[in-house]
């Protein structure tokens, strides 16, 4: 693998994310949901900051991005709407590849949270950096896009490998299981359940998940399946929306 990745916590629910691209030792940090963290870590570990990749607009993955730049010098690139609120050098769209050092993601339009959501992703390494798009058993809700954009953008992931690991941004996955129980009587699913509440348990993070394992498992991704409890509906999308629907209304 020519990218190293780390992962830890902050905010009240955020994860942050650092890539390296071992060959040449440039870092890069999947947005900036915490600054000072972010920079202490790439501080800790040695790592040479010169690229931002932001997913979307909301603060808690573009607030920081202006105390990044300041501290390191780091190109920022994200979708356009990054800009309403923060600094970003460099406007991306759907299949551009970028460079990080010798690495290379392809963005991949997802709408759906927001209107401009994208996704990085890296063909040689089989990583996927996907925001609030997906999450562990999850995905983002409907902000700004509607059922069918989401849908399509999920499906856009699906689409991929399924040895794909997927880097997502928030640790929801508890509450995303508990969900996903009320739902679905599956045994694979009700095993994954199981060993995402002892991980949590001893406080250690469920992300990243796979591809497959979120094909398998993910009820956003089965709605087809599991909708025709909760309505009618005549196309993979309009099941989606129930889903999602029962998601938003659901206090567990």
């Amino acid at each position: 693998m020519a990218l190293e990745v780390r992962l830890f916590p902050c905010l009240s629910d955020n994860y942050a994310i650092l890539v390296r691209d071992q060959l040449t030792g440039e870092a890069a940090t999947i947005d900036t949901p915490d600054a000072s963290a972010i920079l202490e870590a790439a501080e800790r570990l040695g790592w040479r900051l010169t690229r931002v990749f932001n997913t979307h607009w909301h603060p808690d993955h573009a607030g920081g991005n202006a105390a990044v730049q300041s501290a390191t010098g780091a190109i920022i690139y994200g979708p356009s709407e990054v800009s309403r609120i923060a600094p970003l050098d460099y406007a991306v769209t759907e299949g551009e590849v970028l460079e990080l050092g010798a690495s290379r993601l392809t963005v991949l339009e997802t709408p759906g949270h927001t209107n401009g959501h994208v996704c990085f992703y890296s063909p040689e390494d089989h990583i996927a950096f996907v925001g609030d798009t997906m999450f562990a058993l999850g995905c983002g809700r409907l902000f700004e896009g509607t059922a069918q954009t989401m849908w399509s953008s999920l499906s856009k992931l699906a689409a991929l490998p399924d040895e794909t690991l997927v880097y997502c941004a928030h640790e929801y996955t508890a509450s995303n299981a508990r969900f996903a129980l009320s739902l679905d009587q599956d045994a694979v699913v009700a095993a994954r359940c199981q060993e995402i509440f002892d991980r949590r348990a001893t406080g250690k993070p469920t992300v990243p998940t796979t591809i497959g394992l979120e094909k398998a498992t993910n009820p956003f991704l089965r709605a087809s399946v599991l909708a025709s409890s909760l309505g009618s509906f005549s196309s993979p999308d309009e099941a989606f929306a129930l889903v999602r629907g029962a998601k938003d209304a659901f206090k567990g």
